[in-house]
């Protein structure tokens, strides 16, 4: 993928407006162990940081063709933060960062250098309906949390 200007979802005509004053995250709603990420977040989130969008919707599909990933296979979480797609470990820990104490200590294993945690990353992705399983549906929010996601 090559880096994107900010906020530049917003020129391409096939990405639909969405609200993006928050940092948001696009997952795969079929995965259980990208849905059980979601929940942690939720449930760590206490100031309401993120909002959500799954994959498999509409605007989540568009999203992943801007970024020139794959919109049936999704190998990846995006976070979209102050307009940046930050995608793999990178984006991964910079969620983790956002949660505040404890979680922003993992952090520290930014150090590790992309070359190394990427291809981890992508071994787990590539392999995570074997480890956690598939849905039959997309991911539901409760009704408490509804209105943070997008789409």
């Amino acid at each position: 993928m090559q880096p994107q200007p900010a906020y530049s979802y917003r020129d391409d005509p096939t990405v639909p407006t969405f609200a993006d004053d928050h940092p948001i995250i696009v997952f795969d709603g079929e995965c259980i162990f990208c849905s059980g990420w979601v929940n942690f977040v939720l449930r760590h989130d206490r100031q309401g940081r993120y909002c959500f969008i799954t994959a498999q919707s509409p605007l989540g599909e568009a999203l992943y063709r801007h970024y020139g990933l794959d919109s049936r296979n999704y190998e990846t979480n995006i976070l979209i933060e102050d307009g940046i797609a930050l995608l793999k470990s990178e984006g991964t820990l910079r969620m983790a960062a956002g949660l505040g104490f404890p979680w922003n200590l993992t952090g520290v294993l930014r150090i590790i250098p992309k070359a190394l945690r990427d291809p981890l990353y992508e071994l787990v992705a590539r392999n995570r309906y074997r480890i956690a399983g598939r849905r039959n549906a997309c991911f539901v929010p409760t009704p408490e949390h509804r209105s943070r996601f997008l789409a």
